[in-house]
């Protein structure tokens, strides 16, 4: 009975100092000592105490011990008790809130109205991440994983290497791996020489403009490359088509070669299928729909895509398989993330292109083995991508210059990277309108007004009861100041009435006081127009001497200080 009484005496004590606690070694001690007690007196076997049932000596309430896990974080035990003594209640993930910027993807735990990064207002969006009870495992601990058993760690490769070291047998010309064919010299004119083994290369676009198309196609070329055996395939692997829906693509473009294709969604079966074919390529369509299973949130969000990117570029690292990947857009055109993936790959290729134009363009945004500065243009037919033959002259319309309609036509010279492009400019002046009434299309509103202004200026013209209306043929948009001349050209030819003569192009910026401003490379835009056979070609008078060694017999080059020498030496009675 003494017994009895100091049991219950110390578990009332412990329960008034922890009320949400229950103590098994009382109750299972007290419960063993008189069941013995019983069974001594009765003779009848001992039956197990029930744990879920009402203590007979007070409103205690015994449960199940929970053993505590070996990846427990602590927050299990919030009264600092060990072992058995006390039961172990698993708390909820907790959200957790973060902002991101969506212009240089700074992280923030708070939100800012400004970016601390980039010092822009209004980018920063809310996004959650959920803490899981136990540790997750992120992209480099799946990445190592994946590769630890077929791809072992040398001791002297944990070590600095020297410069000298790392070029003693490296060559540059067998670096790369080379891409065959029309379309694989324009792919490996963007990409700087062709593609880097071991790199991370991340193309985006708007939905429909061609991106699995032309990286099966790219797939086709590595494959062609590896048809002797001694190089691996290509692996393409899809999670939002069916390999059956890749295989009738493949026999629309014509594709025959060696290309493993597969359909998952999971990072870690992705790299383990993967890594025992040790490919030279490995193209995912696309990253938005890819997942881990130990990172929380739905395949596409900023989590999941950060994960999912890093353990892809650890695994092009680690193994030098080069990683293609397929990003999806915004509604701003930008790639989903956000930018998140921008700054984790090395290359960043923009498909760009309208919506009913056969026509399409590849730009380099990010290169890290290469210069951005380049541009692939492509059209879009029933058999694939291919390349435009004339570039120059894709922008230009059927002309005929014995029409009185064609008045307010003007070609200008544009420049994208190394391409030269012709484009033609049109304009249209109406009477009696208010000068608010201008209006531009592919031409910035602010360039169509000043142009406007300065004419009226300085020229003379009188365009201020004239709405004009400027717009730039299929769909190009004029970004660089060399078009300027060939917008003032354009209103002058419709204000006049008086159409510019056939073969005549303008290259030159045009400044507030109405003079012609030099150009870059002003040399090879007029050699393309030379190439091309047109007759007259508007320059400022600055690239007059530069043009002087250009051999340019058969073209007449016109050089103009201001915009009144241009009206006096196009639009004059001897051009009709």
């Amino acid at each position: 009975m003494t017994t009895l009484l100091r049991t219950i005496l110390i578990a009332h004590k412990l329960h008034l100092r922890y009320p949400k606690c229950i103590f098994p070694p009382l109750l299972f001690h007290y419960s063993t000592a008189a069941d013995s007690s019983e069974a001594h007196h009765t003779h009848k076997p001992t039956n197990e105490t029930d744990a879920t049932s009402w203590s007979r000596y007070g409103n205690i309430y015994a449960r199940p011990v929970v053993q505590q896990s070996d990846h427990s974080d602590g927050d299990e035990n919030p009264n600092g008790l060990r072992g058995n003594d006390v039961t172990l209640v698993k708390k909820k993930g907790k959200v957790k809130a973060q902002w991101v910027c969506s212009d240089c993807g700074h992280t923030t735990g708070r939100w800012w109205g400004t970016c601390p990064e980039c010092e822009v207002t209004g980018t920063m969006q809310e996004f959650h991440e959920s803490k899981l009870t136990d540790k997750p495992r992120g992209g480099l601990a799946i990445t190592e994983d994946a590769v630890c058993s077929w791809l072992p760690r040398r001791p002297e490769e944990l070590r600095p290497v020297k410069l000298e070291e790392v070029k003693r047998g490296f060559n540059h010309d067998k670096w790369r791996i080379p891409l065959s064919g029309s379309l694989g010299n324009e792919v490996s004119t963007v990409l700087g020489g062709g593609l880097v083994p071991g790199s991370l290369t991340l193309v985006g676009g708007d939905p429909g403009i061609g991106k699995s198309t032309l990286l099966l196609q790219i797939s086709a070329m590595i494959a062609n490359e590896c048809r002797d055996g001694e190089t691996p395939p290509v692996v393409y692997v899809s999670g939002e088509e069916s390999l059956k829906q890749i295989c009738a693509r493949a026999d629309r473009l014509g594709i025959m070669s060696n290309i493993y294709l597969y359909s998952s969604t999971d990072i870690e079966d992705i790299l383990k299928k993967t890594h025992g074919l040790s490919p030279c390529a490995l193209v995912v369509d696309s990253i938005q729909t890819v997942y881990l299973n130990t990172v929380m949130g739905s395949a596409g969000g900023v989590t999941q895509v950060k994960e999912c990117t890093a353990a892809l570029m650890r695994f092009a690292k680690t193994t030098n398989i080069s990683v293609i990947l397929i990003g999806h857009v915004t509604k701003s055109g930008e790639i989903a993330g956000p930018r998140v993936l921008e700054h984790i790959v090395d290359v960043v290729l923009y498909m760009e292109g309208e919506k009913y134009s056969p026509y399409r363009m590849l730009r380099a945004v990010k290169n890290r083995f290469g210069s951005t500065d380049e541009l692939a243009v492509l059209e879009m037919s029933q058999s694939g991508l291919q390349v435009v033959s004339n570039v120059s002259e894709m922008f230009l319309t059927q002309q005929h210059s014995d029409s009185n309609v064609l008045a307010g036509l003007a070609i200008a010279v544009l420049m994208d990277g190394t391409r030269t492009f012709l484009v033609e400019i049109q304009a249209l002046c109406l009477a009696h309108c208010p000068v608010s009434s201008s209006q531009s299309n592919g031409i910035q509103p602010n360039k169509a007004n000043i142009i406007k202004c300065v004419l009226i200026k300085q020229a003379g013209l009188h365009l201020q009861d004239n709405a004009v209306l400027l717009n730039v043929a299929s769909g190009f948009t004029v970004t660089e100041t060399a078009g300027d001349l060939a917008m003032a050209a354009a209103i002058c030819s419709s204000f006049l009435e008086f159409p510019i003569p056939a073969g005549t192009a303008f290259i030159g910026e045009v400044g507030l006081s109405g003079e012609l401003r030099m150009v870059p490379r002003i040399d090879k835009r007029v050699n393309t127009l030379a190439k091309l056979g047109y007759k007259m070609c508007v320059v400022p008078k600055q690239a007059e001497k530069l043009l002087e060694t250009e051999g340019l017999e058969k073209m007449k080059v016109v050089a103009c200080k201001d915009l009144k020498e241009v009206i006096n030496a196009v639009f004059s009675r001897d051009n009709i």
